[in-house]
């Protein structure tokens, strides 16, 4: 699996893109809450999507409607790496895909793309117990706009493997279509085999599912697909 690091196209808009980085406010808030409040695992059960609470009966007292946990459930992250690594992909790729629908649009269609993600891993094991937290499934919907709004801008990544045959070379500039189109490719990968590893890769499908149907919906009239954005060649 290789790690983004960086997207090499500078935003075009005068705009900050705010709802980016509000969503990575407000996620490292609700981390460091977790982190304080005497009883961190009952925020997960009580906020997070539990499957079983969605199609039937609610197992426990909630503080709130179980379809509400859809939404609440994309601000909670089990440990520091999971928060970690889904703040990197959205810090990287959710402000180009703001810019292509303006943030009003955004926070909708982030939202959107996690509810989706909450409802396809209900599907997935409907009589489940354990809930269902991260803002992964709401980032896929993001990867996929990105993938259909600039699938040939360059992404620096740092690739682990490339340590054992290029000692030199861990880092290097990717196509998004092979970065992107990789992670697509390795959640289908872990669904075929059925991975036990508590990764919702069933989150992940829907939520990158939702974000391909909506964002050319929600995209701006001017922004099109699939456009590969490249440098000129010089000689």
């Amino acid at each position: 699996m290789v790690m983004p690091l960086w997207d090499d196209n500078p935003l075009k808009l005068p705009k900050w893109p705010i709802v980016t980085w509000g969503l990575i406010a407000a996620n490292i808030a609700v981390f460091v809450f977790q982190l304080v409040t005497p009883q961190p695992e009952y925020l997960s059960f009580a906020f997070g999507v539990t499957p079983a609470n969605i199609t039937g009966v609610p197992i426990t007292k909630m503080p709130v409607p179980p379809y509400v946990t859809l939404v609440t459930s994309q601000f909670l992250h089990a440990d520091i790496l999971h928060l970690l690594g889904n703040m990197v992909f959205l810090g990287i790729f959710g402000d180009d895909v703001e810019e292509a629908m303006g943030s009003l649009r955004f926070i909708g269609f982030y939202l959107t793309c996690g509810i989706a993600a909450g409802l396809a891993f209900t599907a997935s094991t409907p009589h489940s117990m354990l809930p269902l937290i991260g803002a992964s499934g709401a980032i896929a919907g993001v990867l996929a706009a990105y993938l259909m709004f600039r699938p040939c801008q360059k992404v620096l990544v740092f690739i682990p493997y490339f340590i054992v045959w290029f000692v030199l070379r861990p880092i290097t500039r990717l196509d998004a279509v092979w970065v992107l189109g990789g992670w697509v490719l390795i959640q289908l990968w872990h669904i075929s085999v059925q991975s036990q590893d508590n990764v919702a890769y069933m989150a992940h499908v829907g939520g990158f599912a939702a974000g391909a149907v909506l964002f050319p919906l929600l995209r701006y009239r001017t922004v099109r697909l699939f456009e590969c954005i490249r440098e000129p060649a010089t000689t």
